[in-house]
């Protein structure tokens, strides 16, 4: 039987973060020799936990804003102005911390932001795939109206 329900969203999102902490902990180390492990880390795990705050706080808005919609459609549009919000949203307040954390211009932090980006989207597809293939699909409830 497949994982369901909030079990399921609580082992996806932990999995999901721990795997990415993990794998930008060595980015940063690669990028940055200088820095120590745990700097590394924390800087990962920051930018983690502010992704997942604005993750449930911007999906909360766009959805409220979406149920007033007299068209409800996610389509190809929505979906684009979903996808700029959230990452235009992110960069904003990520973009700041890695300039600061990691003594570089706001250029090159703008330059790491979108780096993290383009690695995000290919992560999220390659994560989603194997999560979905191991632990089964969500059920879909039904809608009626």
């Amino acid at each position: 039987m497949p994982l369901q329900g909030l079990r399921r969203k609580l082992i996806h999102a932990c999995l999901y973060e721990a795997i990415a902490i993990g794998i930008v902990t060595v980015a940063v180390r690669l990028a940055r020799p200088e820095a120590d492990t745990a700097e590394a880390s924390l800087l990962a795990v920051s930018t983690s936990v502010i992704a997942l705050l604005w993750n449930m706080a911007f999906n909360t808005w766009f959805e409220a804003w979406e149920a007033r919609q007299a068209d409800r459609t996610r389509t190809a549009r929505r979906r684009l102005a979903h996808a700029i919000g959230f990452e235009g949203g992110l960069a904003a307040m990520t973009v700041p911390l890695i300039a600061w954390w990691l003594q570089v211009s706001w250029w090159a932090a703008l330059l790491a932001d979108l780096g993290l980006l383009v690695f995000f989207l290919g992560y999220t597809l390659v994560f989603n795939w194997v999560f979905d293939h191991a632990f089964g699909l969500p059920a879909h409830p039904t809608h009626s109206g």
